[in-house]
């Protein structure tokens, strides 16, 4: 079978007949050997019935959500292609040829692009139209190396061993995005062709929600980019607090009228510290979700690892502290030299303050190398070639076992 045809169903008696006869109809009028799955997730209006009477295979998924109904359609399709979108008859569903022919044609994932293809009056929100779709879809081409211009089309097709191969995980609206993410990190032949939307033709509200869905995305795609979530960010707060920190060290730093003195120091001193655990976090997140498989091996990453080991780890740590306890061993002169009574915080500060910070940042270090040792442990895994070598050996130990015949 070539294609299969995947509509989640919550409640759709309104149109998912209409859409299941569009899909039907689409692969006769072109010779496509197909079906129609709906993957209903506990419908109560009958929806089950209409959709099998108009031709579908229907399967039930237990698990409630927008991704969990997918993946459940997803694993009972038979079909070699699988083209998924919503029963809602928002989609054009006799105009699923281009997906088909880009399929054919060695692509893994197709996704369609409603900006391109038109949107119909009405068809969507101003909000989701306007800000909700162009700027995930932006920051989602911004966190990874892809050219989708509509992240969140429901409209797709991809095939079905390739996506089955992402290991895809999230049960909500979010699973849009997550298989557009890890296809691209993955490096499948993403493609992308126009398709249209209409108003849907159900009298009750969507499943969707604006806000809660939107923020959903949005965590998913910070989650899967660690550079974006904490390399960049702390890096950018480290560098501004170490050249702020370097010129207050020597003095008051005065930009017109305004003065800039300890209280700032300590001010930058905070930024250092924040922004480079940020940075280790980066590096934490990137060795973890590669040993474990959520994304794929980072060379850059995999060779700062091999270079950074854990003894380098522990000298950069140890020369830290050594300079930190210089400092405050000077500042401690310093309060000596003052007859251990008061001090003035504008001359004290600027010894403390640098010198605590690189105390801090020794520790920091030595943790993060023990840290990054332990998840480089890699463990033990059975492969399929082991278990099968295994079999046969116990199978080769027990017919040696077995009495010879006549014996």
């Amino acid at each position: 079978m070539e294609l299969t045809v995947v509509m989640p169903c919550l409640n759709e008696a309104e149109t998912v007949e209409t859409c299941v006869r569009k899909a039907l109809a689409c692969m006769r009028e072109h010779g496509i050997i197909g079906e129609v799955v709906i993957a209903d997730n506990g419908s109560t209006d009958g929806s089950q019935q209409l959709a099998r009477d108009a031709g579908a295979r229907v399967v039930h998924v237990d698990q409630k959500g927008y991704g969990n109904a997918l993946m459940g359609g997803i694993r009972a399709a038979r079909g070699k292609f699988v083209i998924m979108g919503d029963a809602d008859d928002s989609y054009d569903f006799t105009g699923l040829l281009p997906f088909v022919e880009q399929l054919r044609d060695g692509a893994d994932l197709v996704m369609g692009n409603r900006f391109r293809g038109g949107i119909a009056p009405g068809a969507m929100p101003p909000l989701h139209r306007y800000l909700g779709n162009p700027v995930l879809s932006f920051i989602g081409r911004l966190f990874f190396p892809s050219e989708i211009g509509d992240f969140h089309c429901g409209l797709r097709g991809f095939r079905r061993d390739s996506i089955m191969r992402l290991g895809l995980q999230t049960g909500g609206m979010e699973f849009a995005s997550e298989m557009v993410v890890k296809a691209t990190l993955q490096g499948l032949d993403v493609r992308e062709v126009p398709t249209t939307l209409s108003p849907d033709g159900r009298s009750r509200p969507p499943h969707l929600r604006s806000w809660r869905d939107g923020w959903r995305h949005l965590r998913f795609l910070l989650l899967y980019s660690p550079r974006w979530l904490f390399f960049i960010p702390g890096l950018a707060l480290m560098t501004f607090g170490l050249v702020a920190g370097a010129a207050l060290t020597f003095g008051p730093v005065y930009i017109g009228k305004l003065a800039f003195d300890v209280d700032t120091l300590v001010g930058a001193s905070a930024m250092v510290v924040i922004g480079f655990q940020a940075v280790l976090f980066a590096l934490f997140t990137k060795v973890y979700a590669a040993e474990e498989g959520f994304l794929p091996e980072d060379r850059r990453v995999r060779r700062l690892v091999d270079i950074i080991t854990l003894e380098k780890g522990l000298i950069a740590g140890g020369l830290l502290a050594v300079a930190g306890l210089g400092g405050l061993v000077a500042s401690l002169a310093h309060w000596g030299g003052r007859g251990f009574g008061e001090l003035i915080p504008a001359e004290s500060l600027r010894l403390v303050v640098p010198s605590a910070t690189a105390f801090i940042m020794s520790f920091q270090t030595i943790f993060a190398a023990l840290f990054i040792s332990i998840l480089g442990i890699r463990r033990s895994k059975e492969t399929p070639v082991d278990i099968a070598a295994s079999a046969a050996e116990e199978a080769a130990e027990a017919v040696s076992h077995e009495p010879a015949v006549g014996a």
